[in-house]
């Protein structure tokens, strides 16, 4: 009789291969990840993989959803628990330190190629729409909130200019991806749409 393995060891096996394949996918984009290449770097058989994930694109899909499910629970405490709805934008945006810099979430390459060699799929489609909504209403919760609470204008719809925010952060993923390192300004690009923003939600410049 094989030994029980616990639901704690599962668990944590499970987040190792996803960490073994979130670094695979930096270095190989997803088009030319293989389940071999990820099995290699977890160091699991090919049927310790397959018991997780049944393909490429269930476990991609597993981590874009980590990752959204995690800036989601992060938003609602954050809002539960008051404060600046400024400061709880901008983290989203740029990380902890709220502020505009020179980094590119490093997997958004893969995202991209992930959406775009995918258009024709209908499953790969559907994905995309469920994940777009589920990333505009943390962006909408976070801007609504602000401008009930008088921190932000209301004089644009909030989920108007969430759909802006999304449709610049993923031009400038695009461009990151595809353009040379000196082309794109990732920080000054940056820092010029914050001052939209500013403007757009009535945000004083020393915030």
């Amino acid at each position: 009789m094989s030994p029980r393995v616990s639901k704690e060891h599962l668990k944590q096996r499970r987040a190792d291969i996803m960490e073994a394949a979130t670094k695979v996918f930096i270095e190989h984009g997803y088009e030319h990840t293989t389940m071999k290449h990820i099995m290699e770097a977890a160091g699991v058989s090919r049927g310790g993989l397959y018991q997780y994930f049944s393909n490429k694109e269930d476990l991609f899909e597993a981590l874009l959803e980590e990752g959204l499910s995690e800036e989601a629970i992060t938003t609602g405490v954050s809002l539960e628990k008051g404060g600046s709805h400024w400061t709880l934008l901008m983290q989203l945006m740029f990380g902890e330190d709220g502020n505009p810099d020179t980094e590119m979430d490093p997997l958004a390459p893969s995202k991209l190629e992930f959406f775009i060699t995918g258009r024709n799929d209908m499953r790969r489609r559907a994905y995309g729409e469920k994940r777009y909504e589920k990333g505009l209403q943390i962006y909408n919760e976070i801007i609504k909130a602000g401008q009930e609470s008088g921190e932000f204008s209301d004089h644009y719809d909030s989920e108007l200019i969430a759909r802006s925010l999304i449709t610049f952060v993923d031009g400038l993923a695009l461009d990151h991806a595809i353009l040379p390192e000196e082309k794109v300004k990732l920080k000054e690009q940056s820092a010029l749409f914050v001052d939209y923003l500013k403007m757009a939600l009535g945000v004083s410049s020393s915030s």
